[in-house]
């Protein structure tokens, strides 16, 4: 990229057909998110009519249950990262004589290089289902066999312990729903369908809030089932999100054009660079979901009352990014598209806008949290709990860290991901987690037992480092790679 490097470029501008296109995919991801969002806090909401130790129980068994999640979204955005840069060649005849005179794939016609990209969409698809299968298969063995093991990693108070392994006895075979329907769902916003899993999500959130009702606390003549009836209804709301989003994939959808029997293609000429790009995206959001989880382990045996406000206040954080979550998938995907296409300078171009974005989102997540913590956290727990002063120091620490946050995801899980700068992302994900944030969370928690704002501050100073960084890699161009179909080179 050393073609772009004499160029100005700016953080805010007037780019209306930019913004356009970024908010028309952002907003129904966003939409989506934060109904995925609501369900969650849904759950907990009503958990935690029935006791403070139910909620940390729920709480601590879905933070296990999220490693799988972010590996499932790893999976489907390491995927997305490959569909989306073949979406864009199948789709523009700008992407023949771009591309070819790269050298990264050598195509006699416009025409051959559609149909060689529209087979390597149908084998991206095919080798992340058989990954999600996979993956689904080794969580739900680990749930079935270990629940035990596995809460005691977060806890010592034996109440919590027994609720949890309760919720994990039910949670068993959902990993395989919930897995299909997210990856499917994130392959299919990659070619912008972004409209059938909003719909869907809307429908499953009712269909977990009737669940939820009903097998908790005993309504409409069902069996009162407390904490099992909310990882039931949960499992309800995910085979819903499965038949409505597996059907559409196989049988209607005409972007992909993907069937079932293509899941049992030949994959071997796509393998490598499906590896290679797909694969550290895979590591890094694992990396992620196992540092989420460190935290989690962290705040666990700081106490019950530490792990209720944690719960609240993740859920408001998670609540105040929903933009951020639709803005970055949409930055993964007008990258691609737009480096499918051949445009270099109009993507780096657009780097730099969607990290101004990232800071504008950031600060209205934080004000949106300092706002309304006070009014959140009464939803919760009653005035008198110990956990209310936890919680208020924990959402003012949030408000701070969503700035770096919000900035830093646009970048990182968008843009520099859809330029194909996976391995990297990969190797400093690696090191500001483990090297400085993680160490520095115990120093604040067991060590020198810090207040709640400083330890969760710590915890989190990964965000901070990371929102330097990536505007340094933006600046350098080094992020846009080559990606080839596997077909023709």
């Amino acid at each position: 990229m050393k073609e772009t490097s004499a160029v100005s470029y700016k953080l805010f501008d007037r780019e209306p057909r930019f913004y356009k296109n970024v908010f028309t995919l952002a907003l129904p991801i966003a939409l989506q998110s934060l109904i995925t969002i609501a369900v969650n806090m849904l759950d907990n909401v009503m958990v935690s009519k029935l006791s403070e130790e139910s909620i940390s129980a729920t709480s601590l068994a879905n933070s296990f249950i999220s490693i799988y999640q972010i590996f499932c979204m790893g999976l489907g955005m390491g995927a997305s990262v490959l569909i989306s840069r073949y979406y864009g060649m199948k789709s523009s005849d700008a992407a023949h004589s771009a591309e070819a005179n790269e050298k990264n794939i050598m195509a006699d016609s416009p025409e051959d290089i559609r149909n060689d990209a529209s087979r390597a969409l149908k084998q991206t698809v095919a080798l992340m289902l058989r990954l999600t299968l996979l993956l689904a298969s080794v969580f739900a063995i680990l749930t079935a066999r270990f629940p035990g093991w596995i809460m005691r990693t977060y806890t010592d108070e034996e109440e919590i312990i027994e609720l949890g392994i309760t919720y994990f006895n039910w949670s068993v075979i959902t990993y395989f729903f919930q897995g299909a329907s997210l990856t499917c769902t994130i392959a299919l916003r990659s070619v912008r369908q972004v409209k059938l899993p909003l719909f869907v999500s809307i429908g499953a959130f009712f269909v977990n809030f009737l669940s939820n009702y009903a097998l908790i606390f005993g309504n409409f003549g069902a069996p009162r089932m407390e904490i099992a009836g909310a990882a039931l209804g949960t499992l309800i709301a995910r085979i819903f999100e499965f038949t409505l989003i597996l059907g559409y994939l196989f049988f209607k959808d005409r972007e992909i054009n993907f069937r079932y029997r293509d899941l049992f293609m030949n994959t071997r000429s796509l393998l490598g660079e499906y590896i290679r790009i797909c694969i550290p995206v895979l590591i890094s959001d694992g990396i992620l979901a196992f540092g989420n989880n460190a935290v989690s382990m962290v705040i666990g045996h700081l106490g019950g009352d530490f792990v209720t406000a944690n719960a609240i206040t993740g859920d408001t954080q998670r609540l105040s990014t929903v933009a951020v979550q639709g803005v970055s998938q949409a930055g993964a995907i007008v990258t691609s598209q737009t480096l499918g296409t051949g445009k270099k300078e109009q993507t780096m171009k657009q780097g730099y806008l969607f990290f101004g974005l990232g800071l504008a989102l950031g600060l209205v997540s934080a004000f949106f949290i300092t706002a309304f913590k006070d009014f959140i956290i009464s939803f919760y727990i009653e005035e008198t709990s110990d956990a209310l002063g936890i919680a208020v120091k924990l959402m003012l620490a949030i408000s701070f860290i969503i700035i770096f946050q919000a900035t830093n995801s646009i970048m990182t899980k968008g843009v520099l991901r859809g330029g194909g700068d996976t391995k990297m992302l990969m190797i400093t994900d690696n090191i500001f987690l483990w090297v400085i944030s993680i160490p520095l969370g115990l120093l604040a928690g067991f060590v020198f037992k810090l207040p709640p704002f400083w330890i969760y501050v710590c915890l989190k100073s990964d965000q901070i480092i990371k929102t330097f960084w990536s505007f340094l890699r933006l600046k350098s161009g080094k992020w846009i790679k080559k990606i080839s179909t596997g077909l023709k080179e």
